[in-house]
This record gives C-alpha cells, structure tokens and sequence, in this order.
C-alpha cells in the first residue's frame, strides 16, 4: 500500500509504541504547517501594526494585546487538558456533551467576569504603564476580546480532543489570527488609530464565534449541554481547578515580563518587546506540534497501564522535538538582528533579549511534554505547587532584572524560569512515574546543531545583513540533515520520518488519481 516502512526500520519496535509514535508524529506533521502559518500570519499582523501605528502608538496596542494574551490563557479555568482528559477514553456521547458543555459555561463566565474587571481596571493599569489616553479604551476592548478567545480556544480542544488534528488546525491555528490580521488592516486602510484597530479585532473574532461554533458542533458530532451536568461537575472541576490554578502561577512565570516592560519601561520598549515575543513564537512551534495528539495518547496508554510504552514514547517524540527545534533556534539566534530589522531600525534593540529567550526556549523544548504528562497522569495538583512556588521566585527575580539590565532582564527573568519549571517537571515525572526521556540517543541532534551553528556563523561572517540569513539559514540546515544521517538517526526517528513520508505519498497518489 506504500503506507509501511521498511522492515529494518520497525525491527524491535512494538505495535503499540510504534501505532502511538506514528499517529502523535502525524498530528505534528499536521499541525506543524499550521503552527507555521499561524506565526505568519501573526508576523504579519505585528509587522502591518508596527509600520502602520508607528512605534510608540503600536507600544500602547502591543501592551494592551500581550496583557488580553495572558487573560485568554486563565479564561478557560482549565477546561482545556480536562477536555484532554475526559473525552478520549469516553464512550458514552451524553458524557461526552456534559463535559464540552461545562468547559464552554465555564469559559463564558469567566469571560464576562474578566470584562468587567478589565473594564474597571483599564484607567489604573494605564497610569501605573504607558500613561496614555487611547490605552484605556484599547484595553477594554481587549477585556471583550478575552471571553471570545476563550470560546475559541474551547472549540479548537474540543476537536483536538476527539484526535481531529485538522479540525483543531483549521478553526483555532488559522482563523483566529486570520480574522485578527484582516480586522487589523482593514481598521488601518481606513484610517483608524490603535482604538479602532482593536475594536475591529474584536468585531472579527465574535463572528468568527458565531459562525464557528455551530460548525464545529456539526463536525464533531458533540453537542454541549449543562443537563444533567450537576453530576459531571465534581470529576471536571477535580481536574480543572488545580489546572486553572497552574496556569495563574505559569502567568507570574513566564508572562511577567510584558507587565513588567509595560509598568518599568517605556511604550517603545513594550513594542519592541512584542516582536522579540512574535520571533519567540516561532521557536515553540515544534513543541506545540508534537504535543497537539501527545496528551490525548498519553491519557490513554495511563489508563491502560502501559508505562513502559508511555516512556518509550515519551523519550523518542521528545528526541524528536529537540531535532527538529534546533533549526529553528539556530536560524532565529544567528539571523535575529537582520529580521527585527525588517519591522524597523528600532526594534534591532530586541536582538540580545530575543537571544537570551531563546535559550529559555530550547530548555523548554529538550524535556518534552513535561507539564502535559503530569496532567495526563492525574498529577494535577503536584503541578499546581510548583506552578506558585516558581511564581513567587520568578516575580522577584524578573523585577530585579528589569531594573537592571531592562528589555535583556525580562527575557532572562522568563528563561530562568522556563528553565527551573520544566527541570523540575522532568524530575517530577521520574519520581511520580518513573518516566525519563533521556539517554545517549540525544547526542546525535545536538552535535549536528554544532555543526550547523558553526556553518551558519561562518556565512554571516562573510555575508551580512537579510542577505546571509537568506543565504546561510538553508545552507546551515543542509549541513546539520548531512550531519544527522552520517552520525546516524534512531531506528524510531527512521520509523517516524518512514511511515509518514509513505503515508502522504500514498495521499498525493490518490489525489492525482483522482484528476
């Protein structure tokens, strides 16, 4: 059929591992492409914003967008991995309809909740920050914003949920920062400032809501409902709550920094600041890919008992997360300073910070689904401490480092403490579970980065400026592929990269058949 690998390549490999590693790898490869094209269009909104607002006004928007940012990430009090938790392994479509409802009533209720206190909070945050009078109304705006986001970021899990990839891609990977860069520009086309900016943003999402909400519900074939879910209640808050909790305490972590820029510094820091986070993005994509079907499969084989293959999984899908982030470190680290000067000369400030994130960023990558698998292993409220207790430590030290070392400090702040949370995660997995993704293997992707970094290095030595990113970025993937296939790839990695590749030749046959 063309879908199989070579025989070599699955020799003592077991079905299980082998059937989970293939269909998490397909959902990254799925979702990989439109992580990437969410970053574009994301870069592109940022990029339209910067030059069209300038910098100063697009500071008063990027503080007031990356504040909306941190809101949407508690709005949903954790219905999101308790939707990851429950709805796979449930059988019973009623169950299934009660769980989805009470993730969107929670989501709506804490959506108004926050509107309101962002509507009573806007005019203190402005005089504590930018001090300027269109950040009031931006904000409010941007507190409706919130509860809409919320609503989206539901429907997309709910596909994600039930293993549809593409769905999830679709409505909450593409759409949402489509409608967010088409409201943005066409605000700007006719003329308006930063209010009219984010109230056109707004408008777009909510009839993103209404159109995509029912459709999903077609889709899937889940229908939310709050009857009967008096009795569901208690299993979902038990696993949302101390959810919700961690992700308060991962805002004191690693979204500090934007308050903190915003209330220290100057607006044009904050908008300089907001692009390093727009590059940042783009180093998570190969994370956020390879853990959009991790949760849902992890979940399963926990139920199922099957520990050892849940570790066997664990360490390759993490060996290959670290092979397929370093390119993309290594192109953003080498190559950062011609791209921030693409939004303009001003934003070449952004160059050491966003080389400082980035370490943070590979730390957080080499360890894997650290924080999924506590969830997906009922470890909820374990992660829930130590989301606080790093809180506390990362507020005083990012402060501190603010002060003194400015835009460079938040991003050290930040890595630190993606680095402390997620070592300790990895140390948390191995004395709860007994799961450790780490082994010699590993060595393989890193002395390939070596090399790549050294080539890429060497091209902008002899060729500066967008010019040598242009050149060195490919010429300097090209030699780490080199590197991996003479060091020599792990028979799981061969099976990975096997199976897909022959699973979406047979999707490009069919489809030329079909002509």
């Amino acid at each position: 059929m063309g879908t199989e690998p070579p025989p070599e390549t699955t020799e003592e490999i077991p079905d299980d591992e082998r059937d989970a590693l293939v269909t998490i790898a397909g959902g990254a490869v799925v979702t990989s492409g439109a992580f990437s094209a969410q970053r574009g269009l994301m870069t592109a909104t940022e990029f339209v914003l910067a030059r069209g607002l300038g910098p100063a006004t697009y500071g008063v928007y990027a503080l007031a967008w990356r504040i909306a940012q941190v809101l949407a990430r508690i709005v949903p009090v954790g219905s999101v991995p308790a939707l990851q938790r429950f709805v796979p392994g449930e059988e019973d479509p009623a169950r299934r309809s009660r769980v989805v409802g009470l993730a969107y009533a929670t989501t709506a209720a804490a959506g108004a909740a926050l509107a309101l206190g962002v509507w009573i909070a806007a005019p203190r945050v402005n005089a504590l920050t930018v001090a300027d009078p269109a950040f009031p109304p931006t904000m409010r705006l941007f507190g409706v914003l919130v509860g809409l986001m919320g609503l989206v970021t539901v429907t997309g899990a709910v596909f994600r949920a039930i293993g549809s990839a593409r769905g999830e891609v679709l409505f909450n990977k593409l759409c949402r920062p489509a409608v967010r860069l088409v409201g943005a520009a066409v605000a700007l086309a006719i003329g308006y400032s930063v209010v009219g900016v984010a109230g056109a943003i707004v408008a777009a999402t909510a009839l993103l809501v209404a159109v995509g909400v029912p459709a999903s519900v077609r889709a899937t074939g889940i229908t939310p409902t709050l009857r009967g879910a008096r009795g569901e209640a208690r299993r979902f808050y038990d696993h949302a709550a101390p959810v919700a909790m961690s992700s308060l305490g991962k805002v004191f972590q690693n979204r500090i920094d934007v308050l903190l820029v915003g209330g220290l510094l100057t607006a044009v820091a904050a908008g300089v600041y907001n692009v390093v986070l727009v590059f940042v993005s783009i180093a998570w994509i190969p994370l956020l890919s390879f853990n959009q079907l991790l949760p849902p499969v992890a979940s399963e084989l926990y139920a199922d008992d099957r520990m050892a293959t849940l570790n066997a999984v664990y360490a390759s899908v993490t060996r290959l997360i670290v092979s397929t982030v370093l390119p993309v470190i290594a192109t953003l680290a080498v190559y950062g300073g011609p791209l921030l000067s693409l939004f303009g000369e001003t934003y070449l400030r952004g160059y050491l910070p966003l080389v400082v994130y980035l370490g943070g960023v590979f730390v957080g990558s080499a360890v894997g689904a650290t924080g999924w698998l506590l969830m997906m292993t009922d470890h909820q409220y374990a992660r829930m401490a130590l989301d606080w207790l790093l809180a506390a430590l990362n507020v005083g030290l990012t402060y501190a480092f603010v002060l003194r070392y400015g835009l460079v400090g938040a991003a050290l702040g930040t890595s630190v403490a993606i680095a402390v949370q997620n070592g300790a995660q990895v140390l948390l997995l191995r004395r709860f579970e007994g799961l450790w993704p780490f082994d010699r293997t590993f060595l393989v992707p890193l002395s390939a980065g070596a090399v790549m970094v050294g080539v890429m290095l060497t091209v902008r030595a002899a060729l500066a400026g967008l010019a040598g990113a242009v050149v060195g970025a490919p010429v300097g993937i090209a030699a780490y592929l080199l590197a991996l296939r003479a060091i020599g790839v792990d028979p799981r990695d061969r099976l990975v990269v096997a199976a897909l590749a022959g699973r979406y030749r047979t999707t490009v046959r069919a489809a030329i058949d079909d002509r």
